[in-house]
């Protein structure tokens, strides 16, 4: 039986008196890649945090592991690369090691310093990234595209067993989106569970094992041929998802 990396039940969530996730229910498995879809302001980045710890929740439960996530202590199990992580200042004076680096010292003790096989950590990440020859560049020199790499080799840096990425797209070039999808791709083939917050559906369809669209409840929870089926049913299909459920289904 495949392992329930994430189990999440019957959850709500308000800001203030706005309700932002109704009665929302699903469980995200070991090996899976799932794309998280749904239109602006469906409440996509705030489950996100909801899951993470970094929101609390009103009504219902999320588990991490199959441990109540007020128990919750193992976080270097868990990835994250939010939103709007490439808008990075030029003159940030990090480099692509140091920011990838920063991944480990959630783990540390003061003071905080790197071992050697903390630095042998940090660079097989920036290599599985593609990014070992870069790091000494600092991150603002970089194209969105490579800076996008290097938030996910500082993600992974601590052996994470699943990967939580939100809009990670955002304003990063076609080919750049390719390449990164099929660092994503690569990860998840490796044992890296992914959850991906995405708004472009055509894209993610094309990657993603498993699909949940939310627009403050739970729309959707499947497959990609099931998501393709009930799409094409509720008359919510582009010509960009046709073609794609059409190829992969």
């Amino acid at each position: 039986m495949t392992d329930e990396v994430v189990a999440v039940d019957g959850l709500n969530f308000r800001f203030g008196r706005v309700k932002v996730i109704s009665d929302v229910s699903f469980s995200v498995c070991e090996g899976d890649f799932l794309g998280l879809i749904g239109p602006n302001g469906s409440g996509k980045t705030t489950l996100l945090k909801l899951i993470l710890g970094i929101y609390s929740f009103n009504q219902g439960s999320i588990k991490l592991f199959g441990e109540d996530i007020g128990a919750f202590k193992k976080w270097s199990a868990i990835g994250y690369v939010p939103q709007k992580a490439t808008n990075i200042d030029e003159a940030f004076p990090a480099t692509v090691r140091e920011v990838t680096g920063m991944g480990l010292l959630s783990e540390k003790r003061f003071p905080k310093s790197f071992s050697k096989d903390d630095m042998d950590r940090i660079k097989l990440s920036m290599e599985t990234v593609e990014m070992g020859d870069f790091s000494e560049k600092r991150i603002g020199e970089l194209s969105g595209g490579q800076q996008q790499r290097v938030f996910i080799a500082r993600a992974i840096v601590s052996n994470p067993k699943i990967l939580f990425l939100d809009e990670p797209t955002t304003g990063v070039d076609q080919e750049s989106q390719k390449r990164f999808y099929g660092l994503l791709s690569r990860l998840n083939r490796d044992g890296i569970t992914i959850v991906l917050v995405s708004h472009d559906v055509g894209r993610i369809t094309k990657y993603a094992t498993k699909i949940a669209s939310l627009n403050q409840r739970l729309d959707f929870y499947g497959t990609h041929a099931e998501f393709c089926a009930w799409d094409a049913k509720h008359h919510h299909q582009n010509e960009q998802t046709h073609r794609i459920c059409l190829h992969r289904g």
